[in-house]
């Protein structure tokens, strides 16, 4: 009979790895009902070796946050190539891999959860949007966004996240079709802006020049001219 031999682990792979587990855990449930207790038995370890590590469940899970908002905001990166619809797509359906795979820590990381209030759990999430804002400027080709722009990139990047943490709430409507939804929804807001602003509408003319006929673009027009008809 053999005995497995556990690897004793350095302090900051010990960290990681208490990181990894809770943020498992957050992922599947609410932190508010995750104890500590249960994230050292998930690690293998016992819990006062945990609070070794972290002072406590609210600094693991701002740690676990941190490795999540890392995660999420990677979901915006795209290469600079191809017209921006199916760009745009891709990004959706990266993002909403996240949003279906970490629901309850989607959901803490955007409301809050028990670190309500946490100044570190606010500065994460205006680093998710910041990082989105500037990605989506970079699919732009846009280094200095004008009011208009600015006003509805930020706009979109909200309406995102209020979208999936309202799907989440039952996912009563295909995640396919949020996801090309929510690029239309992006064709529109600069739509709208462009027929109030030149500079915007030179943007919007720009973009449109590169998409096919089979894109997410091309096909909200065709919805509404159906629409209209």
């Amino acid at each position: 009979m053999t005995t497995g031999v556990r690897r004793r682990m350095g302090v900051e792979e010990r960290r990681q790895q208490l990181i990894g587990v809770a943020l498992d855990l957050f992922s599947r449930r609410s932190p508010d009902e995750v104890s500590i207790d249960e994230i050292a038995s998930a690690a293998g370890i016992s819990r006062p070796l945990v609070y070794h590590y972290f002072p406590g469940k609210l600094s693991l899970y701002e740690a676990a946050l941190q490795r999540a908002s890392d995660d999420l905001a990677a979901r915006f990166v795209e290469p600079p190539e191809g017209p921006l619809g199916a760009r745009l797509l891709r990004v959706m359906g990266r993002y909403f891999d996240f949003v279906d795979e970490h629901g309850p820590g989607f959901s803490a990381l955007m409301r809050g959860g028990p670190a309500v209030g946490s100044s570190t759990t606010n500065a994460l999430v205006d680093s998710v949007r910041q990082a989105a804002y500037v990605q989506i400027l970079s699919h732009l080709d846009v280094t200095e966004p004008p009011a208009r722009l600015e006003l509805v990139v930020r706009s979109w990047i909200s309406l995102a996240e209020s979208t999936a943490l309202i799907w989440l709430d039952g996912r009563r409507i295909p995640r396919a079709e949020l996801e090309t939804q929510l690029v239309h929804d992006f064709a529109a807001l600069a739509a709208v802006s462009a027929a109030y602003d030149e500079e915007m509408g030179a943007l919007l003319r720009r973009v449109i020049a590169d998409e096919p006929a089979d894109g997410p673009f091309a096909d909200l027009v065709g919805r509404l001219i159906t629409l209209a008809g």
